[in-house]
C-alpha cells in the first residue's frame, strides 16, 4: 500500500489488514510495549483546514512510531501563494518520508500523490475522510466483533462523511443507508457504484432509514468552509437529528458514533449524546491506532 488517497482504492482485505493492524498498535500502546516502525522518518503535514484530532493523531502517532511530524501550514507555505501543486510534490518527495494532507479537493491529494515520490495520506477532503472512517470501522468491530451484515445508518448531509461510510461500509459487507434531504445526497457515483456491490439504501425518511439499524451515525449541519450555509442548512436539515425516537426504532443495542465536533440539539441530542459518549470518544481514540496503522502500511 502506497498511499491513502479513499478507501475506493483498498480492498475489503486491505481494510482488514490495517484494521488487524490498529488493534495491535493500540494493544501495544495500552500496555506500553515499543513500536518504533518509523524510526527516523519525517511525516510532513500540510493543512489547508484546521483541525484538533487530525493533528494531534498524526503527530502522536508518528512519535509513537519513532519518527516525527511536520505542521506546515497552507497559510506559510508557498502552495499557499500560488506555487503549483506537482512542484509542491516535487520538492517535498526530496525532503520527507511521508505527506499527511487536510484540504479541499481530492484533486490536491491525487496530484500530489501522482507528482511526488513519497506515499500521500489524505487527512481529509470534501470529497471523502478515510482515516475517519477507519476509525469508525474499528471501533464498530471492536465493541460488536464483526462488521458483515450490520447495519450502518448515516443521518444528515451527504458530505465527505457520508461518501466515505457508504464506501467503508460497503466493502466490509455492511448494509448502509443514509438518510438525507434531497439535494444533499451523497456522490452520485459512489450512492451508484454501491447500489451495484452491496446492500445500500438512500432515504429522506429518517424512521424508516434508522429501523433495526445497529449503528447510528451523524455530523454536523454544515462543515468547515460552509460557515455561510449554516443558517439556510438548520432550516433544511431541521429534524435530521440523532434522538429519543431514532434511538426507539433502531436495534435495542445500537451504538451512536459522531466523528466530532459536535453540535448537541443540532444533528444529535445531548442526551443521546452522552448516552453513547464512551463510544463517540472510543472512536475519537482510535484515529489515533487506524492512522498509525496507515502509517507503518504506507511509510515502513
Amino acid at each position: 500500500m502506497k498511499h491513502l488517497l479513499k478507501l475506493m482504492d483498498l480492498s475489503g482485505s486491505e481494510i482488514t489488514d490495517i484494521l488487524n493492524l490498529a488493534d495491535q498498535l493500540k494493544y501495544e500502546k495500552k500496555n506500553k510495549i515499543p513500536h518504533r516502525h518509523l524510526e527516523g522518518k519525517t511525516l510532513g503535514m500540510i493543512f489547508q483546514k484546521s483541525s484538533t484530532r487530525t493533528r494531534v493523531s498524526f503527530e502522536v502517532g508518528m512519535y509513537d512510531l519513532g519518527g516525527s511530524a511536520l505542521f506546515l501550514s497552507a497559510k506559510e507555505l508557498q502552495i499557499g501563494r500560488g506555487e503549483p501543486v506537482i512542484d509542491t510534490a516535487r520538492v517535498l518527495s526530496r525532503y520527507l518520508d511521508g505527506i499527511m494532507i487536510r484540504t479541499f479537493a481530492q484533486d490536491d491529494v491525487e496530484t500530489l500523490a501522482k507528482y511526488g515520490s513519497i506515499p500521500v495520506i489524505n487527512g481529509l477532503t470534501d470529497y471523502c475522510h478515510p482515516c475517519q472512517v477507519l476509525a469508525d470501522l474499528m471501533t464498530v468491530r471492536e465493541r460488536r466483533g464483526y462488521l458483515e451484515g450490520k447495519t450502518l445508518c448515516y443521518i444528515g448531509d451527504g458530505n465527505n462523511m457520508a461518501n466515505s461510510l457508504i464506501v467503508g461500509g460497503i466493502k466490509m459487507g455492511m448494509r448502509v443507508v443514509t438518510c438525507c434531504p434531497q439535494g444533499y445526497l451523497p456522490d452520485a457515483a459512489i450512492m451508484k457504484w454501491a447500489s451495484e456491490n452491496g446492500k445500500y439504501v438512500c432515504t429522506d425518511n429518517i424512521l424508516d432509514g434508522a429501523n433495526g439499524a445497529d449503528v447510528l451515525y451523524t455530523d454536523v449541519w454544515a462543515s468547515m468552509g460552509q460557515e455561510d450555509e449554516a443558517e439556510e442548512r438548520r432550516k433544511v436539515f431541521r429534524g435530521y437529528q440523532i434522538n429519543d425516537d431514532v434511538m426507539s426504532v433502531a436495534a435495542e443495542d445500537a451504538m451512536v458514533l459522531h466523528c466530532l465536533p459536535a453540535h448537541r440539539e443540532e444533528e444529535i441530542t445531548a442526551k443521546v449524546f452522552e448516552a453513547h459518549a464512551d463510544e463517540i470518544f472510543e472512536e475519537a481514540e482510535n484515529r489515533l491506532h487506524a492512522q498509525k496503522a496507515v502509517l507503518v502500511k504506507c511509510m515502513s
